[in-house]
C-alpha cells in the first residue's frame, strides 16, 4: 500500500512539471537571409511566441565570425538593453522590442557585416534561438571595353586577342558575359578562348577583368563584339552592356578588280585617264602594281593615272595584287581603247574656178567612230557632208570655206580644214551709192574703187584732161583690190577708176562739183513800174503799160550753180524792160508837149497849171515800205495826194 502511494505521488508530480514545461515553452523565427545595401541600413526581425510576458524575457544578439566563433553584441531586456564592447558593431548596432518581434538594427552596412547572426531568448526556464544570415549588396560601376588596335590576320594559328572587358567596384563578384552580334561566346578549344581575373579591392569590393581571345576568318570582319555585365541587388540580378567594336581583319585577295574611274564614258584622245585597281583582300602585306603588254607602270599603289592619251595607250591593263609574305601574286585586267580623230584634209587646198563652171571640194578625217562633217563661208553653214560642190561659180563664190568634222557621241571630239576659193573672170567694180557730188572748193575728197576679179587687177585713177592721179592706199582681198585716192577740190573734175587683168577691162566715173560757200543772203526789188500817156484830147487816152512786181529775196547759192545763174540773167532782163519802159514813156511825153503827135501844136504854156490829167507819173512801190513815192518828169518829189 506504501508503495502504491508512492508511486502514485510520483506520477502526479511528472505530470505536474509536464504541464509547467509546455505552458512556459518559447518559440522563435527568423528568415533565412536579410539583404541590404552597402552603407545603409539593415533590420533583422527576430519573430518569437511566449507564454511569458515580454517583462520575462530576456533577448542575446550574437554573430558569428569568419572562424565560426559566436560572439555576442546586444543584449536586450525590458528593463535594459546595452551593446557589448569591442566588437565591429558595437557602436553601429541597437535592439528593440515589442510584443513577438525583437529588432536589431546595424547602421552604415560594411562589407564585413555580412555574417550570420543569432537571436538567443530566454525565459525564465528555458531559452530558444534562430538564426539569419545578412547580405550586403554594392552595384559595380559602368563596365568598359577595349578592343585590339591592330589588325588581326586569318592566317594566324592560335586564337588572336580581340579585346578586354572590365567592370570594377562592385559586391558580390560580378559577372561578365562576351557576345558577338547578339550571340554569346563560349569557351571552345582552339577557337575561342576567355580569361576571368577577379582583384578584391582595399575596400572588399571585387573588381573583374575578362579577355576575349578567338580564331578570326573573313566572315568576322563585319562583327561587333561586346560585353555584358550581371550583378546582383537586393530581391534580384541586374544587368548592363558595354558599347560595340569592330575589329580589323586581314585576310588575302581571292580576286582582283581594275576600272577606269575618270572620264566617265568613251575616252578620246588628249583625255587624263584614271585607273583604279583594288583586291577583294584586306592585308597590309598586299602589293599592287599595273602593266601595260609587258612594260610595268608606275602608280600611287591603287591608282594610275595616264596623261595626254593617245590611240597608243589603248589596250589590256593588268593589275597585280602580290602578297609580301606568302609572295602568291593575283592579277585582274581592263580593255581600255582611246578614240581619236585626224585632221582633216581638204581636197584641193586651193582652188581657182572660172567664172560659171562648178566648183567642187572633199573633206575627210580618219576616225575610230563615225563623224558628221559640214561646211562653212562667212561663219554660215552652206553643205552638210564631206563633200562640196557649187554651181555656176561667181564672184560671191570666192572665200574662205572651212569644213568642221566632228564625232556627235564624243563631245569636245572636232578637227577643222580650211579651202580657198579664187573666182577667174574680167574685173567687176562695185559701184558705190553716190558717183556724183558737190565739194567745197580747197576740201580733199576720198574715192575709193572695190573691184572684183581674179587675177587681182591693177587700179588706175585718172582725170578728164588725162592726168594719172597716185593711189592713197591699196588693199588685196579674197575677193580682189580696193584702191584708194584722195583729190582736191578746185573747180569741177571728172575722176575715172580703171581696173584690167588678164580677162578684160571695167571703170566708173566720178564727178564732182565745186562751189564757194557764201554766207550773207542778197535781196533784190524787183521794181513796179506804172507808165501813163495822158492826151488832152477828150477822144483818146491811151496808157501804154502798167506792171507791177514785188521784191524778191534771193538766198545765197549752196550747191547748184546751174540755178544761181539763171535767176541773175532773169533779174537783170527784168531791170533793162523796166529801164527801156521809162525812156519809152519820157519820149512819148516829150513829143506831146511839142504837138507832133495828136494834132498839138508845139507851143505849150509851161507856167499853166498843169491839171492831173496832163501829167506822166512814175510810180515805184516796194513791198518793204507802206510810203509811195511819186515822181514827176522833172524827178521832183510828189506828195501821195497828187498822184
Amino acid at each position: 500500500m506504501a508503495v502504491r502511494d508512492a508511486a502514485s505521488l510520483l506520477v502526479g508530480l511528472l505530470v505536474l512539471f509536464h504541464a509547467w514545461g509546455v505552458w512556459a515553452d518559447v518559440e522563435v523565427n527568423m528568415e533565412d537571409r536579410v539583404e541590404a545595401y552597402l552603407g545603409e541600413e539593415a533590420r533583422i526581425n527576430c519573430m518569437f511566441t511566449s507564454a511569458e510576458g515580454v517583462g520575462a524575457l530576456r533577448i542575446h544578439w550574437f554573430f558569428v565570425t569568419r572562424s565560426g566563433e559566436k560572439k555576442q553584441i546586444y543584449y536586450l531586456e525590458s528593463t535594459m538593453k546595452y551593446a557589448d564592447r569591442g566588437t565591429q558593431f558595437t557602436d553601429r548596432v541597437n535592439g528593440t522590442i515589442s510584443p513577438g518581434t525583437a529588432v536589431l538594427t546595424i547602421s552604415d552596412v560594411h562589407i564585413e557585416d555580412e555574417v550570420e547572426f543569432i537571436c538567443h531568448i530566454k525565459s525564465l526556464t528555458e531559452g530558444r534561438e534562430g538564426r539569419t544570415k545578412l547580405t550586403v549588396f554594392d552595384a559595380p560601376a559602368f563596365p568598359s571595353i577595349e578592343g585590339i588596335q591592330t589588325g588581326i590576320s586569318v592566317n594566324e594559328v592560335n586564337p588572336s586577342k580581340i579585346g578586354t572587358c572590365e567592370v570594377k567596384n562592385g559586391f558580390p563578384k560580378p559577372n561578365i558575359t562576351w557576345y558577338r552580334n547578339n550571340t554569346p561566346l563560349r569557351p571552345a578549344q582552339d577557337e575561342v578562348e576567355i580569361t576571368l581575373s577577379v582583384t578584391v579591392e582595399s575596400s572588399g569590393l571585387f573588381s573583374v577583368r575578362s579577355e576575349l581571345r578567338m580564331k578570326v576568318t573573313k566572315e568576322d570582319k563585319d562583327d561587333q563584339f561586346y560585353c555584358e555585365v550581371t550583378y546582383f541587388v537586393p530581391g534580384g540580378t541586374r544587368m548592363t552592356e558595354t558599347n560595340r567594336i569592330n575589329i580589323t581583319v586581314y585576310y588575302p585577295s581571292t580576286a582582283v578588280s581594275v576600272w577606269v574611274e575618270s572620264p566617265k564614258g568613251k575616252i578620246k584622245e588628249g583625255d587624263s585617264i584614271m585607273l583604279q585597281c583594288r583586291g577583294n583582300g584586306n592585308t597590309p602585306s598586299s602589293f599592287l602594281s599595273f602593266k601595260h603588254g609587258e612594260e610595268e607602270l608606275p602608280s600611287e599603289q591603287d591608282t594610275l593615272v595616264l596623261h595626254n592619251a593617245t590611240r597608243l595607250d589603248s589596250g589590256v591593263y593588268l593589275c597585280i595584287s602580290t602578297d609580301t609574305d606568302t609572295f602568291e601574286e593575283i592579277a585582274g585586267n581592263t580593255t581600255l581603247f582611246v578614240h581619236y580623230l585626224d585632221p582633216a584634209v581638204v581636197i584641193p587646198e586651193d582652188t581657182i574656178v572660172p567664172q560659171g563652171q562648178d566648183l567642187k571640194a572633199t573633206c575627210n578625217a580618219l576616225s575610230s567612230v563615225d563623224t558628221h562633217t559640214a561646211w562653212f563661208k562667212d561663219g554660215e553653214e552652206i553643205s552638210k557632208g564631206n563633200t562640196l560642190i557649187v554651181k555656176d561659180a561667181t564672184f560671191d563664190t570666192a572665200g574662205t570655206y572651212e569644213c568642221v568634222v566632228t564625232v556627235p557621241e564624243i563631245e569636245g571630239m572636232e578637227t577643222r580644214g580650211t579651202l580657198y576659193v579664187n573666182v577667174q573672170g574680167q574685173p567687176e567694180i562695185i559701184k558705190p551709192d553716190n558717183t556724183e557730188m558737190v565739194q567745197q572748193v580747197e576740201t580733199t575728197v576720198s574715192l575709193h574703187c572695190k573691184v572684183r576679179g581674179f587675177p587681182a587687177p591693177r587700179v588706175e585713177w585718172t582725170t578728164a584732161d588725162g592726168k594719172v592721179l597716185d593711189e592713197t592706199s591699196r588693199e588685196v582681198t579674197d575677193e580682189g583690190v580696193q584702191s584708194t585716192v584722195d583729190v582736191k577740190v578746185t573747180s569741177d573734175i571728172t575722176v575715172f577708176c580703171n581696173a584690167t587683168n588678164d580677162f578684160g577691162t571695167d571703170a566708173l566715173t566720178f564727178d564732182i562739183k565745186a562751189t564757194t560757200h557764201t554766207t550773207a543772203a542778197t535781196t533784190t526789188a524787183e521794181t513796179t513800174t506804172t507808165i501813163t500817156t495822158t492826151t488832152t484830147s477828150p477822144a483818146s487816152t491811151t496808157t501804154i503799160s502798167s506792171t507791177t512786181v514785188k521784191p524778191k529775196t534771193v538766198n545765197p547759192p549752196k550747191k547748184k550753180v546751174k540755178k544761181e545763174s539763171s535767176g541773175g540773167v532773169i533779174i537783170a532782163v527784168i531791170i533793162i524792160c523796166i529801164l527801156l519802159l521809162a525812156i519809152l514813156g519820157s519820149v512819148l511825153y516829150f513829143l506831146y508837149k511839142k504837138g507832133k503827135i495828136c494834132g498839138r501844136s508845139g507851143k505849150q504854156d509851161l507856167t499853166k497849171e498843169k491839171s492831173n490829167k496832163d501829167n506822166i507819173v512814175v510810180e515805184m512801190k516796194s513791198d518793204n515800205t507802206e510810203e509811195a513815192v511819186l515822181l514827176g518828169v522833172n524827178g521832183e518829189k510828189q506828195p501821195p495826194n497828187d498822184q
